[in-house]
Order: structure tokens, then sequence, then C-alpha cells
């Protein structure tokens, strides 16, 4: 039976363009979906992160390892590749060697074409650890950017300068390097309330961790809601209605990682019109 783990990537950076953040987002998670595909790994749900100093992804129940793979060559037409006395030619051997295989291990494949001589042989899968760095490296790359930056002495590039990266599968840190960070198990709570380091210990503790030690909340949609919710909440206890531009709503939203909202007031003099 096949094994899972949740897997967990963060990239922690500096404070991310707010109205490319949702954009940015959504493309690393399609890219790490379509690198998973791409590498043969199932995997359930995915979930993505947004926040101002961070992006993350993560996927629940991924395979462990790739399912083995049947792979099938195709030699020789079988009129070529034996003698009328059941040897064979020199083309049969050519391609048994070429293949790293003896003539007796070839079979013979039919086909709407005729009768052909073939090898099949089984690739074992590679586990995702060895894998994941790749695919997550080549996410980032695909990102919409139109300009990268680089930062300090590295010739590293990115939206903007990168300080951590946590990936995990299951309870292990996967061993590898993103942007020219070592990754681990380390992520960073909010830059004023929280700003020490917070240790994850599974992918699944991710959003609790920064939401209850780190006052954080990772997800852009929670994070909108909230923002809502508040506003809207605070105008009805002022007897007044709240008008929010879906817009403005999400720029808000990808400026800050813990919202609350505040009433203020000026003095209604600077209500008048100047004669």
């Amino acid at each position: 039976m096949m094994q899972v783990a949740d897997l967990l990537f963060e990239l922690g950076t500096e404070e991310l363009p707010p109205k490319a953040l949702l954009s940015l987002s959504q493309a690393l998670g399609e890219g790490i979906r379509a690198g998973l595909d791409n590498a043969r790994l199932a995997y359930g749900s995915v979930h993505v992160y947004a926040a101002p100093r961070r992006l993350a992804v993560k996927v629940e129940k991924l395979s462990t390892q790739q399912p083995d793979q049947t792979l099938e060559r195709r030699g020789p037409a079988w009129a070529a590749a034996f003698n009328e006395d059941g040897t064979p030619t020199k083309a049969c051997e050519g391609f048994a060697r070429s293949c790293k295989a003896r003539v007796e291990d070839l079979i013979a494949l039919e086909t709407d074409k005729g009768k052909w001589v073939a090898y099949r042989s089984t690739q074992p899968g590679e586990p995702a650890s060895a894998l994941l760095p790749g695919i997550v490296e080549k996410a980032l790359d695909a990102l919409p950017i139109p300009k990268r930056m680089r930062w300090g002495a590295s010739r590293v590039e990115f939206v903007r300068p990168a300080h951590w990266v946590v990936m995990l599968l299951g309870d292990q840190v996967v061993d590898c390097e993103v942007l020219g960070l070592k990754a681990g198990r380390t992520t960073r709570g909010h830059r004023y309330h929280a700003p020490e380091a917070l240790e994850l210990r599974t992918p699944a503790d991710y959003p609790s961790v920064l939401k209850d030690k780190g006052y954080v909340l990772a997800d852009f949609a929670e994070r909108r809601a909230s923002i809502f919710e508040q506003v809207t909440a605070i105008a009805r206890d002022t007897g007044g209605q709240a008008v929010i531009d879906d817009a403005l709503l999400d720029e808000v939203t990808a400026l800050n990682e813990w919202p609350v909202a505040i009433k203020g007031r000026f003095d209604e003099q600077f209500l008048e019109v100047p004669q």
C-alpha cells in the first residue's frame, strides 16, 4: 500500500506587492499541482496561503513515492530480428545490447502494423523527497513576476528578498535549498506582535501555530472575511452602513497579516464647505 504524508512549503519574504499577492499565491499552487501531476505523485486537497510576508502551499495525503513505471521499447520488425532457423540477427542482438538485456528477455509485440521485437522493463519510482525541490523551484520560476530583484551578494532572484524556507513532508524536513536558503521547520510570526521563530512539527500545524502564536492569519480568504465582518459590525454599531469596494478589500487584505478594524472620527466642522 502506498504511503502518504502531508506536504508544506512556505517561502518567507519581505513584504510582497499587495496587488500581486493573490495572483502569485494562486500561480504557486497551480505550479506545484502541475509538478506533482507530471511526477506522477498522487495527492489529496491543496490549500494555498498568502500573506504580506509569505507564500505557502499545503498538500494533503501526498504519496511519498512514485509508483513503479513499466517501460516498453520497440525494436526491429520480427522478420528482421530472426533468421529462418530462429537464430537472432545482428539487428536483434544490437537492440538487446542497447536495452542492456539478453535476447531471451525480448518479447514479441503485435500491432496493427505487424509483429515487432520489444523489451519491457520496470523503472522504480523515486521518493517524493527527491522530487519536491525541483517541483518547487520550477513553480517559483514560473510565477508571473514582471521584474525580479537580487539582494545582498547572492545572484538569486525573486520579486522580494527571501528570508526563510519551510519544507515538511510529514514530520520530516525535506533536505534541500530553495532560492539559496536551507529548508527547515521554522516559520516567523507577525513582524511586531510575534517576531520570534516558531517551530512547526507537521504541515497540519501551520495555520493554527501562526494564528495562535504568531498573530498571523495566513489564509487570504479568512483574513479578507475577518476584515469585512469587523468593518461591517463597526458600521452597524454606529448606525451606518459600510460601503466596501471588492478591489480595495483585496488590497487591504494583502497589506496586513493580523487585521483589526478601528473606528475613527473627525470634527464635523471639516465637513463645512468654504464660502
